[in-house]
């Protein structure tokens, strides 16, 4: 592979995290205040520190143990939080 290649590969796979981060993000706010529940309830509510749902809408990392864990909360699938 060349390294041109190799280059376009690593940039393509950093915009897909990039943008499953934003949707993420996005979709937890959506369902967080329609449900009208502030970034501290649901991070205590779900036994996370008291500041992640801030950071996770911030676009941090999240684990797919805690995607899972909000969509059970929400009771949504995991994969919908990505759409």
């Amino acid at each position: 592979m060349s390294v041109l290649l190799f280059s376009y590969k690593m940039q393509e796979n950093f915009n897909m995290k990039q943008n499953s981060k934003f949707k993420i993000a996005q979709n937890v706010e959506k369902l967080r205040k329609k449900n009208k529940i502030t970034k501290e309830k649901l991070s205590l509510l779900l036994g996370f520190d008291n500041s992640y749902i801030s950071k996770l809408e911030k676009k941090i990392n999240i684990t797919i143990d805690k995607l899972d864990k909000i969509a059970d909360y929400f009771e949504v699938e995991s994969y919908q939080l990505l759409k």
